[in-house]
């Protein structure tokens, strides 16, 4: 087609023109620029293990709307997203014989297997064609070649000295302008139809109002994220107190989903932060936000350096467990059927709507794991399967963190339901929400239905074993405060977090930490 110099951006979790290095690179190497999205088929099959399916409803929704959005901005720009469906490695073949002008093939480095896979074939089928190679890293807050760590084997397993050493010796490059306009496609290069769900023999998501997550895909609802968290509600100075909510959209930042397809970036969010509180406000909240954003780092230099023992029985900790495989416990945990009405919302919300607030996620977890004794992999894969914001180092770390074979696990933690029930959700709210048999139940006796009289349950009409199942298992520990109901879940008053207005974290726990892992009580 053309004898100039082209460069395809093969784009992965990278959905985004601000802050993105591909582009910048490319605009300064190129006369034309392919930006390259692949449908790859191998996303589209089951799970390693259990053979659940590997990309849900929502996140291919969420996807969709980012590829959408995405093209739409790019068009703006002078230039087009390309989209094919197909192996990556073999679609950019296929481009580089078509055009016969392709210099270089650019692409951000990711760190687990399946994504080091395609990277690999892609560098095989450059090598063979001529056409160079050019990798950026790009999805991390603080960049890996700036870690105060000689070598990823120096990373530490606690990720509290990883934060320490890092907010001390590192520091957060700055972000890499958008450009004003992009360089063209090559004449004559067709953009190719994104598919629908159909076309990927997948469902189609449905919308529930219930939803915590009603957001659209792409960089631009992204951005439009964050100004209304930051800039427009403020809501983002008040984060470290209702980021344990359970109802509402406002209730924390929500901004995993995007970054867990690149359409927003670690470093913009920083950036904003450093503006806000300078412009605004500098608080614990404001740094949380931070905080957090170095969890979802470390996870990531944490997959670097252990490689695919993320993703095996034993853990990092190469620690036997006997792990069952009950598939019949399985399915009541991943329906929402386990008669336990913290665990049975949390699950049907993720069902529902593919979100799960941090503080439902962490229960669920422990749930399946010490109390059912679950192998933990049946969790991490439904999660990867209905997570809107799956991201595959976050979701495996957690979890093995849970399971208690992550980084350091210093204690056999276990979180116990019904404490957490009665903490978060005192009033019973969000459970009534997702567990609508139980609408009839007042306050927080809704935590304990096995509990309460056969008058009471007549009343509320429900019928254990009938209309609501009688719990799967009964830890020891729930019996000490199944009948410590808080004053307001006795319908007695308002509730301190009601259906209106974000959830705040009750006083006892506003300084515990990202959550359990840090806590030295076993009482949770």
């Amino acid at each position: 087609m053309s004898t100039s110099r082209t460069v395809i951006c093969l784009l992965r979790n990278d959905l985004r023109l601000h802050d993105n290095e591909l582009f910048h690179w490319a605009q300064r190497n190129a006369e034309y620029i392919v930006p390259l999205y692949c449908f790859d088929p191998r996303h589209y099959v089951g799970t390693y293990n259990y053979n659940l399916p590997k990309t849900g409803p929502f996140r291919l929704r969420f996807l969709l709307e980012s590829i959408r959005d995405l093209r739409n901005t790019l068009l703006n720009k002078g230039s087009n997203l390309v989209v094919r469906r197909g192996k990556p490695e073999e679609v950019v073949a296929d481009l580089i014989k078509q055009l016969g002008s392709v210099s270089s093939v650019a692409f951000h480095e990711e760190v687990t297997s399946e994504e080091l896979n395609v990277e690999k074939k892609v560098k095989e089928v450059c090598a063979k064609m001529k056409v160079r190679v050019h990798t950026c890293w790009g999805s991390t807050l603080y960049h890996r070649d700036d870690l105060p760590f000689n070598h990823m084997s120096r990373l530490p397993d606690v990720y509290t000295q990883f934060r320490k050493a890092v907010e001390a010796q590192s520091r957060v490059r700055p972000v890499f302008p958008s450009p004003d306009k992009l360089n063209p496609l090559p004449s004559g290069l067709e953009e190719g139809a994104i598919p629908s769900a159909e076309d990927l023999q997948q469902t189609e998501a449905v919308n529930d109002p219930r939803s915590a997550f009603p957001c659209s895909g792409g960089e631009s609802h992204a951005l439009a994220r964050l100004k209304h968290y930051f800039w427009d509600t403020d809501a983002v100075a008040t984060y470290k107190e209702t980021r344990n909510g359970l109802i509402g959209v406002d209730y924390s930042t929500k901004f995993a989903p995007w970054l867990a397809m690149g359409c927003i970036s670690p470093r913009y969010i920083y950036d904003q932060i450093k503006q806000y509180e300078s412009k605004r406000t500098a608080n614990q909240s404001t740094y949380w936000v931070i905080f957090e954003l170095l969890w979802r780092d470390y996870f990531k230099f944490v997959a670097v350096k252990y490689g695919n023992r993320m993703f095996q029985l034993k853990g990092l900790q190469d620690k036997s467990v006997p792990w069952k495989k009950d598939m019949k416990l399985f399915n009541a945990w991943k329906e929402g059927r386990t008669g336990v009405p913290f665990v049975d919302a949390n699950m049907r919300e993720l069902a529902m709507t593919g979100f799960m607030s941090n503080r439902g996620r962490q229960n669920v977890a422990s749930f399946l794991t010490k109390d059912l004794g679950l192998d933990w992999r049946m969790g991490a894969e439904w999660f990867e399967y209905l997570l809107v914001d799956h991201d595959v180092c976050s979701n495996y770390g957690n979890w093995l963190y849970s399971a208690g074979i992550g980084n350091d696990p210093r204690e056999n933690r276990k979180f116990n339901m019904i404490k957490q029930g009665l903490d978060y959700d005192g009033n019973g709210d969000y459970v009534r929400q997702w567990v609508p048999e139980l609408q009839a139940v007042r306050g927080g006796d809704v935590h304990t239905p096995w509990t309460l009289s056969t008058a009471a349950l007549s009343h509320a009409q429900v019928s254990l074993g009938d209309t609501y199942p009688t719990p799967i298992v009964i830890a020891p520990e729930w019996s000490r405060h199944a009948n410590k109901k808080p004053w307001w879940s006795t319908g007695m008053g308002p509730s301190p977090r009601g259906k209106k207005g974000p959830s705040h974290t009750p006083k006892q726990h506003r300084d515990r930490g990202i959550d359990f892992y840090f806590s030295k009580s076993k009482n949770l």
